[in-house]
């Protein structure tokens, strides 16, 4: 290294445009501004994805409710889950499971079916450090039985 690029290098270092004393500053703040943008893409994909599955759990009490048995109710329940959620939100691993007393009742009496939708969405596609990889969201839903349905 010869005299003449020590002299250049301390040149640049003690360079008083201001150039190099912004630049961490800016660093600091694009840092911070891309991570509280790719944090607010999160949360609010979370929010578009828990609407959907609270969607879906609603669909799948319906359909459950108007089944004129239970054996029938489980599987009209996971087919409306399954269409309700659609494009929008794709599980890893959907779980429906459905409950309440109102398809066991007799004629003229009320009762409810309580659909739980439970769906683990990847969200490795934009997770970021400390952030998990995958998250389950469930949800619950009722619907009331008609009374006077056909058995």
């Amino acid at each position: 290294m010869g005299a003449s690029t020590v002299k250049t290098i301390r040149r640049i270092i003690h360079d008083e445009s201001g150039d190099l004393d912004d630049l961490p500053g800016w660093t600091i703040l694009a840092l911070a501004a891309v991570t509280l943008f790719g944090l607010i893409i999160w949360v609010g994909r979370g929010g578009a994805a828990a609407n959907t599955v609270q969607a879906a759990a609603y669909a799948a009490a319906r359909d459950a409710s108007i089944s004129r048995t239970v054996a029938d109710a489980v599987p009209h329940a996971q087919a409306a889950a399954t269409t309700a959620l659609g494009g929008n939100v794709t599980c890893i691993d959907l779980d429906v499971k459905i409950g309440g007393d109102g398809l066991s009742t007799g004629i003229g009496q009320t009762g409810t079916v309580t659909a739980t939708v439970s769906c683990t969405i990847a969200t490795s596609d934009i997770s970021f450090p400390g952030m998990p990889g995958s998250v389950t969201i469930t949800k619950t839903a009722s619907s009331p039985v008609d009374p006077y349905r056909e058995r």
